[in-house]
Formats: structure tokens, C-alpha cells, sequence
């Protein structure tokens, strides 16, 4: 039985991975079929960011340390920034104010794959969910970027609503989650199973205006959009985003750049 081990940086439990449909077969295959659909050939370049320790981050309200969890090596995140304690839905800050930036990347279109993790913090309130993801076109000012990330208290939930709230996009600062919530109900949030503190493999393909979320190696994704906020032009960086009362893990992060496209379909 799985055992949630929150109590310690360094685990010794076994990695629990959630049940899927698809073998390594079919995850290669899709990967293919990305790229295909990427025009990214063969000569195009993966960037690999071990992130085993903070060279070449720049970190962002939030601090960072090399740490194991479950047997593999990463970087434990979370920000520095006093706790929130409001119930507030407008209150309730899931991301945007800690980042953690990978210095050198500039990102429009392409491939973005990480192993992540993410469990409240000792103390948390009830409302803390292990916030934890991706953020992308992350502007020179930090003032605006794309992102998903992951609540992975809400996987297994006793509550299908918690669960349909598993993952989330939004864009930052217009488009949080109570706001696509409010004005366009489970458009922007799906279910996956999640486990808190378990790598979860995620996968983020951008091409313009639209980025679809994969989970687990999944052949199909978890959450699409085809209506990024910040448009289909934008670039910027690549960052690791932690969330509030939560504490964030990263590791094996890879980019692959793919052509802008000028917005065709």
C-alpha cells in the first residue's frame, strides 16, 4: 500500500505509479506523432536540464535545494513568501508570485516534458492542494506567462469535483482559476489520477495558440486548449512554478523547440 511520505526530504518508499492504459510502444508513438505534427525533424535539438541542483536558475520569491524523493535525485522547491490563510476563492493565490526560471530558454513552440511532484507543506490549511507545474512564454518581467499545473490532493478525492480540478491551465495574470471557473465552467481544469509526493511525468506541447497536456505517458491528452491567452505569438521562458503552502519537486526537465508557424493553422 502506498504511504503518503510527506515527514522527510529523502524517501525510502517504493515509486508508486498510477495504472495506465499504454506501454512504452505507445508513448513513443505519440512522441512521434508530436513532433510530426511539430514539423520538428530529426536535427532538431532536445535541451536536457537534469536539475539536480540550482546552476543556471534564477529563483524568484521561492527557494530551492537538492533533494531525493523516492529513490530519485531533483530539486525540492517552495516559495518564499508568507503562507496564505484566506478562504477567499480571489484569494486564494495558486501560482504566479514564485518562479523558478531556467535561464537561456526561449520558447514559442514545441515540446516541454518533466518529471514533478507536490504535497502540502507541514502545516498547510485544508485548502492547500501540492500545487505544482509548468510555466512557459514566461515574460523578461515576470509579468505574464502561460501555465499548468497539478493538485495532487485532488487525484483521489472523496469529492468528484476535487477531482475534476486535478489539473489546470491559466494564464497569469488575467486568466486564474477562479476566474475560468466563474466564466467557463471544466474548460480549463480535468481529472487525472495523481498521488501527492509521486513523480508524475507531464508533457506540454505548445504549436501557436493551442497546448494539449499529457500525464503518465498517456497517449491521449489529459487537457487541451486551443486558446492561449497570451496568443499564438508570444515567447519567453521556461520556468518551474511551486505554489503556495506546498512544497514542489522538478527534475529531468527537456525542451524541444519547434518552428513558429506565424499563426497558421
Amino acid at each position: 500500500m502506498f504511504r503518503n511520505p510527506r515527514s522527510s526530504i529523502r524517501v525510502d518508499a517504493g515509486t508508486h505509479t498510477p495504472r495506465r492504459s499504454c506501454g512504452i510502444h505507445g508513448a513513443l508513438v505519440t512522441l512521434a506523432t508530436t513532433l510530426t505534427l511539430l514539423n520538428i525533424d530529426g536535427s532538431a535539438q532536445t535541451r536536457h536540464y537534469p536539475l539536480v541542483s540550482t546552476a543556471g536558475l534564477r529563483l524568484v520569491n521561492a527557494t530551492a535545494e537538492p533533494a531525493t524523493l523516492n529513490g530519485k535525485k531533483g530539486l525540492r522547491v517552495t516559495e518564499k513568501l508568507p503562507a496564505q490563510t484566506s478562504q477567499s476563492p480571489e484569494a486564494q493565490r495558486t501560482t504566479g508570485k514564485a518562479l523558478v526560471v531556467v535561464e537561456g530558454t526561449e520558447f514559442t513552440n514545441g515540446v516541454i516534458e518533466a518529471e514533478i511532484a507536490g504535497a502540502p507543506a507541514p502545516g498547510a490549511p485544508e485548502t492547500a492542494r501540492g500545487f505544482v507545474g509548468i510555466a512557459f512564454r514566461v515574460q523578461n518581467d515576470l509579468g505574464a506567462f502561460e501555465q499548468f499545473y497539478l493538485r495532487p490532493t485532488n487525484g483521489r478525492a472523496d469529492d468528484q469535483e476535487r477531482r475534476n480540478h486535478a489539473v489546470q491551465y491559466s494564464s497569469y495574470p488575467d486568466w486564474l482559476f477562479f476566474r475560468t471557473r466563474k466564466e467557463t465552467p471544466s474548460k480549463y481544469e480535468a481529472y487525472v489520477d495523481l498521488v501527492p509526493d509521486v513523480w508524475t511525468k507531464v508533457r506540454i506541447v505548445v504549436r501557436d495558440a493551442h497546448a494539449r497536456l499529457y500525464v503518465h505517458d498517456q497517449e491521449q491528452p489529459t487537457l487541451i486548449v486551443n486558446d492561449l491567452k497570451m496568443g499564438g505569438q508570444a515567447k519567453g521562458a521556461i520556468a518551474l512554478l511551486p505554489g503556495p503552502n506546498s512544497i514542489a519537486y522538478f527534475r529531468n526537465l527537456k525542451v524541444t523547440l519547434a518552428p513558429n508557424t506565424g499563426g497558421r493553422q
